[in-house]
């Protein structure tokens, strides 16, 4: 299973400016690609929303060697509310703990080389001194985590990188040069609120249909069954959504094409801040006497 990779977390956004000042001052992040659309993703890639919204990948490096974050802006939605679901990203980045510092972004130092901040809309990162990749692991809530373990590693084909049974934790991975997924067990139900996120991954693009069939057949959630995404001006990609037995989304998507659309845009940061500066949005609810929707 070497041949899949993780790619990047999904993250809702509310306040898209605070959003981009996080990753790029703060975490110092750089932006890959952003992109624009007029109507809800077939794949709900912005979440159950029809109408206008942007995607932006940020990162610290491309998208082909780098686990990176995708921030979806939906325009009429101020804010989302948080479960217990996503529990952390962790960095290795002592350069982010002096950004904070700098800049005055509120950080808590948890243990001697490990600092907790958190980005707009409250989801928690991790700063770890001491790791020996920029991105170091996601991590997620589950409530039985023998039952997480099966679905990932026998279904997905993950391997066991570590286990912490004191803890409660499993660390998985397709290999132990990428991104680690961290599994914590929760201790009750798993609760994604409205601003739950979704993992990427990707597979040679012929094995999609025979990963569908086996969710199929174990009887396993698909959320979206295999279809084809388009992005205007970019790659057309083929994807498969599932759920884990916690409710978790996971995006697997066609390798060779996605390397296509996921190619540095010289131009990210220049769409992102002209996107920003033409968003008129929270006048216009302003104006209106309305407030955004809080999903």
């Amino acid at each position: 299973m070497a041949l899949r990779r993780a790619l990047h977390f999904v993250f809702k956004v509310g306040d898209r400016t605070k959003t981009a000042t996080f990753y790029r001052e703060v975490l110092g992040m750089m932006v890959l690609r952003h992109e624009e659309f007029e109507e809800g993703c077939k794949a709900t890639c912005n979440g159950p929303y029809d109408g206008k919204w942007s995607k932006t990948m940020v990162g610290y490096g491309p998208e082909d060697n780098h686990f990176v974050a995708e921030l979806t802006y939906n325009y009429g939605v101020g804010e989302y509310q948080l479960g217990n679901d996503f529990m952390g990203l962790i960095l290795q980045s002592s350069q982010a703990v002096s950004n904070a510092k700098r800049l005055g972004w509120p950080l808590t130092q948890v243990e001697e080389a490990l600092y907790l901040t958190h980005a707009p809309g409250g989801y928690p990162f991790y700063l770890n001194h001491n790791s020996l990749y920029p991105v170091q692991k996601v991590c997620l809530g589950v409530s039985d985590l023998q039952r997480s373990i099966h679905y990932w590693k026998t279904l997905l084909g993950m391997k066991v990188m570590d286990r912490n049974d004191k803890k409660k934790t499993v660390l998985l991975g397709f290999s132990d040069t990428q991104c680690q997924l961290e599994l914590c067990d929760v201790g009750g139900t798993v609760d994604h609120g409205t601003a739950f996120g979704r993992i990427a991954f990707s597979c040679p693009r012929e094995e999609l249909p025979n990963l569908e069939a086996l969710m199929k057949k174990e009887n396993q959630k698909i959320l979206t069954p295999l279809v084809t995404l388009d992005t205007p001006g970019k790659a057309t990609v083929e994807v498969v959504i599932l759920a884990d037995p916690d409710g978790h989304e996971i995006c697997f998507v066609g390798d060779e094409a996605f390397r296509e659309l996921s190619a540095v845009d010289p131009k990210g940061n220049e769409l992102l801040d002209k996107a920003m500066a033409e968003d008129k949005s929270d006048e216009w609810f302003a104006k209106h006497n309305k407030q955004k929707a809080a999903a």
